[in-house]
């Protein structure tokens, strides 16, 4: 199989691919033809069927997997497929597994960490309040390791919203290290749970898409609801404590514009923004660099509102 990574302008492709998304349109002309995105775990590529009555292309739907038969060409500097024929296969040939984006982190050592963690927390009702998600609740961890961590822009792969936040926990455990006043159970805990509204807001590979609760209330409020929901069942467990809780998880983003209700009010709250941001923008780097040949100016990124270009050391 060659993977999407692999292509070169003016290859021929013939191959069987995940047809993630599939929409129908038309010309300036008046010619209908088809927008298909193809998906193996090395990524995607745009694909148009420009004859899609034709007889060598087979009745697909999105999540199908097809055979394709064509080849790439290059439209405003990206690759795309000039599709020929497509075939619709059947379960058996092909292995799932090759299709789905993975963490190149071993998913297991990863969550093994990650409970290693929830472990060292020692204030009492964080602790229950970690090993009711992560110990107790062995349907929400299987979510949980199977959930990318966004939809296109950072970690949107099988794995990704552990391995996020696992590095994200690293990071918070580093600043306890550099700045003692930091309470460290109330940052690793906000840390470990900042983003667990996503196991709801995406859905699962292979749609990877935004759900209805998604859509309407976003992984932030999500979150702070299943993080408030445990905390009631947990008698006892202090008010104050709770607030800060929710308060970190609230204000993770820190900013009004990207979805958070109020700034940071306590000094945990800023150590896990600082540590979610970081996470974030240095892994989106690192795909875009994993993901270009290029050695000069890479072009516009929205997420970093620069022109960027990469550094390799030669």
């Amino acid at each position: 199989m060659k993977y999407v990574k692999d292509y070169s302008d003016g290859d021929r492709v013939f191959d069987i691919y995940l047809c993630k998304h599939k929409t129908s349109a038309v010309t300036k002309n008046g010619k209908p033809y088809d927008s298909v995105i193809l998906q193996d775990k090395t990524g995607t590529i745009d694909a148009k069927i420009w004859d899609p009555n034709s007889a060598g292309i087979a009745d697909f739907d999105a999540l199908d997997y097809i055979e394709v038969y064509g080849e790439i060409t290059s439209f405003q500097g990206a690759l795309q497929v000039n599709v020929k024929r497509i075939r619709k296969c059947q379960e058996g040939e092909y292995n799932p597994a090759d299709y789905l984006p993975v963490s190149k982190f071993d998913i297991e050592e990863m969550f093994t960490e990650l409970l290693q963690y929830i472990g060292d927390v020692e204030n009492p009702y964080l602790k229950q309040l970690l090993e009711e998600f992560f110990v107790k609740d062995e349907k929400f961890s299987k979510t949980f390791k199977q959930s990318s961590a966004a939809k296109t822009v950072h970690h949107g792969f099988v794995g990704g919203l552990l391995q996020h936040t696992l590095s994200v926990t690293r990071l918070c455990e580093y600043y306890c290290k550099a700045y003692p006043l930091l309470k460290k159970d109330l940052l690793i805990t906000a840390a470990i749970c900042h983003d667990i509204g996503k196991t709801k807001e995406i859905s699962l590979f292979p749609e990877n898409d935004y759900t209805d609760d998604g859509q309407f209330l976003g992984h932030i409020v999500i979150g702070v609801e299943m993080v408030g929901e445990k905390i009631r069942q947990i008698p006892g467990f202090p008010a104050v404590l709770a607030n800060e809780v929710k308060h970190c998880i609230l204000l993770h983003h820190s900013e009004y514009e990207f979805g958070s209700p109020k700034k940071p009010a306590i000094m945990e709250a800023v150590a896990l923004n600082f540590a979610d941001n970081t996470d974030a923008k240095l892994q989106t780097f690192t795909e875009i660099m994993e993901n270009t040949t290029e050695t000069g100016w890479l072009g516009f990124n929205r997420l970093f509102d620069s022109n960027l270009k990469g550094t390799r050391m030669e």
